[in-house]
């Protein structure tokens, strides 16, 4: 299999997994922090962080890296804007992830405050949004390459 061919599967395996896992983060897990009570919120959100580092962790370094390769080993049939246009969205909601949603999940870890998990459920529709156009990038270019390769 040629290596860009492969490094745009695993690119799309990886974003495909994580949009899966932000909508359900977005509409499911966060807004339930709410109903975990104070009492046992430190130890909810403590373990929460640890917990999730194992299921989102693989699959963001794994995103990042064959983004940032695909700039250089992309598949003939995709227009290199298509690729620094995904990378760009990924180093957005990398930023928007360390600027944003890991001081509000340290916060939190502290204790339950509304207003932090307030702004914690309304940021992280940024990278609700990026991912979801990821998402769609990248079955966009996996479907350029397979209509390219069998016209």
């Amino acid at each position: 299999m040629p290596f860009p061919i492969l490094l745009l599967i695993i690119n799309l395996v990886a974003t495909l997994f994580l949009v899966g896992l932000i909508w359900t983060i977005q509409v499911v897990h966060y807004p339930l922090f709410d109903g975990v009570g104070k009492r046992r919120f430190i130890v909810y959100q403590r373990r929460h962080q640890f917990l999730i580092t194992f299921i989102v962790g693989p699959p963001m370094l794994s995103e990042a890296i064959s983004s940032l390769l695909l700039v250089f080993y992309l598949p003939a049939e995709i227009p290199k804007s298509a690729a620094l246009f995904g990378l760009f969205l990924v180093i957005a909601i990398w930023i928007s992830t360390a600027a944003i949603q890991v001081p509000c999940h340290r916060s939190l870890a502290n204790g339950y405050r509304s207003d932090v998990h307030r702004w914690l459920v309304r940021s992280n529709w940024i990278r609700t949004a990026a991912w979801t156009a990821r998402g769609a990038l990248v079955i966009w270019m996996i479907v350029k390459v397979l209509t390219m390769n069998h016209l």
